[in-house]
């Protein structure tokens, strides 16, 4: 009774209602009101729900009022019965309303049953409401070619279902017969009316899915007849609750019950199963969670699933999960970013790369598929550090260039996911989708672009080079190569061995094949005490590197670091239609877009506008994305999180379709 009055309430909340009520409901709901308190209560929304309703209706709805019932399991039932009631008073839901009275009628007491039976029975029959295109509560089934669609009509006490499922599915340009909302009188409830001018949770955060096949490129494939292995992605930050609690301040304007784990887990959960990814990156995952809850549900749905917590006390991490139907993991690499006694490398961060092999379907098994290397990670947040998060993204690209390398030395298909705290068009986005970034006496905040700390004095700045030659990474972001294999036959000489040719006469002599430059390279030089004067110093300062206990060669570094990926973004970062870019979070109530996807292209040639670099998509082909919204949109939903998006952050999905060879 409790689940499906809980499932039916929040129909309620997300199909009609906006923040304050959500609020209103809630607190009336949990706060189990005395009976005076619920009398003013109910009068009161009848009084507003019958404003806009025909003097008849207004009586008849009126009337409808009864004495509040005394016993939890009544007070339950008339709960869930109002929920009911409001649901259908919807024009969507209207031809559900007899399969719902079905419904009502097990789910009543065998003290109720009898009364609310024959009270049913009094209505009248209900007209269904035609509504163009599919139906509107559309059960989720896993598309094969990955777009929204229809599906037959569910009841709403299924033990799976929910509103955040549900609304995904409705078609967004279904036209509806315009009518009266219909009321539902059951004896004893209330008609909870909202103003017609609000607008439900589902529309005004619905999402577009964008079909990017018809570009020229992929176009040009399918006239040749070249197969693809299609597959999509999924990146999200999921908002560990551990953060929640540590950061209450930041979600003032939520009501407490939706930053529930036990509200928000089955939301992300259904909305992961409703876009159906093959590849699933997700941050800020909390471990215990991961284990007790995520991971055994995925491995339900079919995923593999890979964990790498973030070092020191911190108790959230990455994680990658891929279908084992479709991929087979090759190598995995989890990354720590700390690095002891390195400044520019002292934070916790994480990241996970992975190489997979694709399974093709049947009747490709003649066609071969390359390799996919996909990379999931959550850069340091400080806006001050920027040399911070540039050293971590060097460290995860040098990973990347050792897992993704060919043995040609090309590179396999790379998709980078994770939240990179860094907005578009910062040093640190250009670096990743340019491959180049001259960082020598920037500002550490400049990085990443998320404040602006140009009025403050003695700021941090970035000095090559940016990481000590220790760490074993070049300015090309991949690692050194320590030292070439050494032939069993070759001597050995120790260091007491060399130092006592330190003076030896032999090194001194003038070699037959040097050729002869006068006063450079003179056998006799005239003045004999300047070259016994330079021979010493060279003698003093041999002597002084070889008794150094230990050394390293620090190469001199230009302030340039660039690496040979080859990447670009998924999105681009701005809605044309709307003409305002585009969010993945709302911080404080302020939009901005700090989570990525980059995947490899192929650079144009002489392709660069604005100093922006220009791709065109390779072997692997984006072939469609999940759009994303403006800030406004969401602070019409009040933000991040709300009743229908359970985390501060919006997911990102993108469908591929990545080249078969013979």
């Amino acid at each position: 009774m409790a689940d499906a009055y809980f499932t039916c309430r929040k129909n309620v909340l997300l199909e009609k209602s906006t923040s304050t009520q959500v609020e209103a409901i809630f607190a009336a709901a949990r706060g189990r009101a005395v009976p005076e308190e619920q009398e003013a209560l109910l009068q009161q929304q009848l009084e507003e729900g019958t404003e806009n309703l025909p003097a008849s209706e207004s009586a008849s709805s009126a009337g409808k009022v009864s004495d509040t019932l005394s016993s939890d399991w009544l007070e339950g039932s008339e709960l869930l019965m109002t929920s009911l009631s409001d649901l259908s008073s919807a024009p969507e839901v209207t031809q559900c309303a007899g399969q719902q009275l079905t419904e009502l009628h097990a789910l009543a007491s065998s003290e109720l049953q009898d009364h609310t039976v024959t009270e049913l029975k009094k209505l009248p029959a209900k007209e269904p409401v035609a509504i163009a295109g599919s139906a509107p509560w559309a059960a989720v089934v896993p598309q094969t070619d990955h777009q929204t669609a229809g599906c037959a009509t569910i009841d709403v006490k299924g033990p799976n279902e929910d509103p955040a499922v549900l609304a995904w599915s409705l078609a967004h340009d279904a036209e509806t017969v315009s009518t009266e909302p219909p009321a539902w009188p059951i004896p004893d409830m209330v008609q909870f009316c909202p103003l017609p001018a609000e607008v439900p949770y589902h529309e005004i955060l619905w999402r577009e899915w964008e079909d990017l096949s018809v570009q020229p490129c992929v176009l040009e494939q399918v006239s040749k007849n070249t197969p693809l292995f299609e597959f999509r992605v999924m990146s999200y930050n999921i908002l560990a609750q551990d953060l929640v609690e540590q950061g209450l301040d930041l979600y003032v304007h939520c009501h407490p019950d939706i930053l529930n784990w036990n509200y928000r887990f089955p939301n992300l959960l259904q909305e992961i199963q409703h876009w159906d990814p093959d590849v699933l990156c997700l941050q800020e995952v909390q471990e215990n969670h991961y284990w007790e809850q995520l991971e055994p549900t995925l491995k339900e749905m079919g995923f593999a699933c890979f964990y790498k917590r973030r070092t020191g006390t911190k108790t959230d991490g990455c994680a990658v999960c891929y279908k084992h139907s479709r991929f087979q993991l090759i190598s995995l690499s989890p990354i720590e970013f700390f690095r002891p006694g390195l400044d520019v490398l002292n934070r916790d961060n994480v990241g996970l790369v992975l190489l997979l092999q694709p399974l093709l379907p049947e009747g490709l098994e003649l066609k071969a598929a390359s390799p996919l290397c996909i990379a999931n990670t959550h850069v340091l947040f400080n806006p001050h550090r920027g040399d911070i998060k540039l050293a971590q993204m060097a460290l995860l690209l040098a990973e990347i260039d050792k897992i993704a390398k060919t043995t040609e030395g090309s590179y396999y298909p790379v998709i980078l996911c994770g939240d990179l705290n860094s907005v578009p068009d910062s040093p640190l986005y250009k670096f990743i989708r340019n491959g180049e970034l001259s960082y020598h006496g920037m500002p550490a905040w400049k990085v990443s672009g998320q404040e602006d700390y140009s009025q403050q004095f003695c700021s941090r700045k970035l000095l090559a080079p940016l990481w000590p030659s220790s760490l074993g990474v070049t300015d090309s972001c991949q690692y050194v190569t320590l030292c070439q294999p050494k032939k069993p036959d070759r001597r050995k000489y120790s260091r007491d061995f060399l130092l006592q040719f330190r003076f030896c006469d032999v090194a001194c002599e003038r070699p037959p094949q040097l050729v002869f430059l006068e006063g450079v390279t003179d056998a006799k030089p005239e003045r004999v005490g300047i070259v016994a004067s330079a021979r010493e110093h060279a003698n003093s300062a041999l002597t002084t590197v070889l008794n150094t206990a230990s050394f390293s060669f620090f190469p001199w570094s230009s302030g340039v670091i660039q690496h040979g990926l080859n990447l670009t973004s998924v999105y681009s970062h701005f809605l044309p239609q709307r003409g305002r870019p585009e969010v993945t979070t709302m911080p404080m109530g302020l939009g901005i877009t700090v989570d990525y996807i980059f995947y490899s292209a192929e650079p144009v040639k002489n392709g660069n506008r604005g100093g922006r670099r220009l791709y065109r998509d390779g072997a692997l082909k984006l072939l469609g994305r999940l759009s994303l919204l403006s800030e406004d949109v969401l602070l019409l939903a009040n933000g991040l999180p709300n009743p229908f998006c359970s985390s501060d952050h919006l997911c990102l999905l993108a469908s591929f379709g990545l080249e078969l060879s013979s």
